[in-house]
């Protein structure tokens, strides 16, 4: 049986790829080539999968140089399309992109179609990152794994992305201020950085915002399970796929609040990669949530 879809594997009819900003989750279909990020501390430059978190904490705590991250290049995309179509030999690729509001990733994948001879390339720009991208990312692999035609699996896709919200907190504001991604979160805080942000993907910009604030970063925890629940309701059935930086349990107290307001239908935790983590710093908890069950679920009751 396919990962997550209930069904025997098809005859798939076009591949998936994804970038960077993509933080896989095992427990759902996200086992898709990748064109990497890159980090960089001065002239040292690790790709997403050269360096570990551990090594990035490490180099965040040692190297007087702020890291800067780099989006994939025309060539790496390329790479990762042919990736693609060479494990399931189909000449049709969706390419799920970070958001274009905050990275240029999806125009180095259109640029990557010009050098790709004989392969129908589809870019989808998720208009989020990390876990969010992630369910996205699950909806397509689930629509390529159980033949359905990339039409439909753009369907599903976009119905992830408009019923997705990704809620994210940190312990500092530095690391995105150093990174100059700040932008509304800082306007929104004004001065007071000493507040702990709630910040969401804007989903008419694909820009990080604030929607939320808290005195200290327990309470920043506090205000993202109340900011889910203020979304989709109490007692509204939820998909959670819960981000952490340096301290895994920090998701656990997430989970907990959830569960006393909501039936948690699925769940799954990740430590942020390490190019997500240049901006959001060590210390960070996040959650991409999604009510009930998946839209091909839904489509089959």
């Amino acid at each position: 049986m396919t990962q997550e879809t209930g069904k025997p594997p098809q005859k798939q009819h076009f591949a998936v790829a994804t970038d960077g900003g993509l933080d896989a989750f095992e427990g759902l279909n996200n086992a898709v080539p990748v064109a990497p990020f890159s980090v960089n501390f001065g002239d040292k430059s690790f790709r997403t999968d050269e360096i570990s978190r551990a090594d990035l904490f490490r180099e965040l705590e040692t190297n007087p140089q702020h890291p800067t991250s780099s989006q994939p290049t025309p060539q790496e995309w390329a790479d990762a399309i042919r990736e693609a179509t060479a494990t399931t030999a189909v000449p049709q690729v969706l390419a799920v992109t970070i958001s274009a509001g905050l990275s240029g990733s999806r125009n180095a994948a259109d640029q990557a179609r010009s050098v790709l001879e004989g392969i129908d390339v589809r870019l989808h720009d998720s208009g989020t990152l990390s876990a969010a991208q992630a369910f996205q990312v699950h909806a397509a692999q689930t629509a390529a794994l159980r033949g359905e035609s990339l039409e439909t699996a753009l369907e599903w896709v976009r119905a992830v992305q408009q019923e997705t919200e990704l809620y994210f907190t940190i312990e500092t504001l530095e690391y995105l201020r150093r990174g100059g991604r700040i932008g509304r979160v800082q306007a929104t805080l004004g001065g007071l950085l000493n507040l702990k942000p709630v910040i969401t993907v804007d989903k008419a910009t694909g820009a990080y915002t604030n929607v939320s604030r808290a005195r200290s970063y327990k309470g920043g925890i506090e205000a993202v399970g109340q900011q889910v629940t203020r979304t989709y309701g109490e007692g509204t059935p939820l998909r959670v796929g819960l981000l952490y930086g340096t301290v895994r349990e920090d998701t656990d107290m997430l989970l907990e609040q959830l569960k006393g307001r909501h039936p948690i239908v699925w769940s799954g935790a990740v430590g942020i990669n390490p190019v997500l983590n240049v901006h959001t710093g060590p210390r960070a908890l996040g959650v991409a949530a999604a009510p009930g069950e998946w839209p091909w679920e839904r489509e089959n009751q």
